[in-house]
């Protein structure tokens, strides 16, 4: 996903007819929106569709939508504090979370403690 369908998808989440769909995440959970991947390699060579379901599955990477009222609250786990506010970029495991599909656009839903890192730019983020 790029960062423009990302702003886009924010956004949208805004418009009352589509902010019912999204799930407000409970307890410790992070509610992610998803890049999506892109169509052709740089080559301009065109990816099959499973290929792009496979490379959206894989994320590493993700769009923090919304946080759950427990999200970095245990100053055990936590001592400096949350790793992440809502409208970061961030790197979290592959394959991590719940991942759900609203209107064909896969969100996921993970643990605060799954989040490694904060980015600025996301794009040419990949997993290895």
């Amino acid at each position: 996903m790029t960062i423009k369908a990302v702003k886009k998808e924010e956004d949208e989440a805004i418009q009352p007819e589509s902010a019912s769909q999204l799930p407000k995440p409970t307890g410790y959970k992070i509610l992610i929106a998803l890049p999506e991947a892109e169509e052709k390699t740089a080559g301009g060579i065109i990816k099959a569709e499973e290929t792009i379901r496979i490379e959206e599955t894989a994320a590493v990477t993700g769009f923090v939508l919304e946080m759950g009222s427990d999200c970095y609250k245990d100053d055990k786990k936590f001592p400096t504090g949350a790793w992440c506010s809502k409208g970061d970029w961030i790197v979290m495991r592959a394959f991590s979370g719940t991942r759900i599909s609203i209107h064909g656009k896969e969100f996921r839903l993970i643990n605060d403690d799954t989040v490694e890192a904060v980015v600025q730019d996301p794009r040419g983020i990949q997993r290895a």
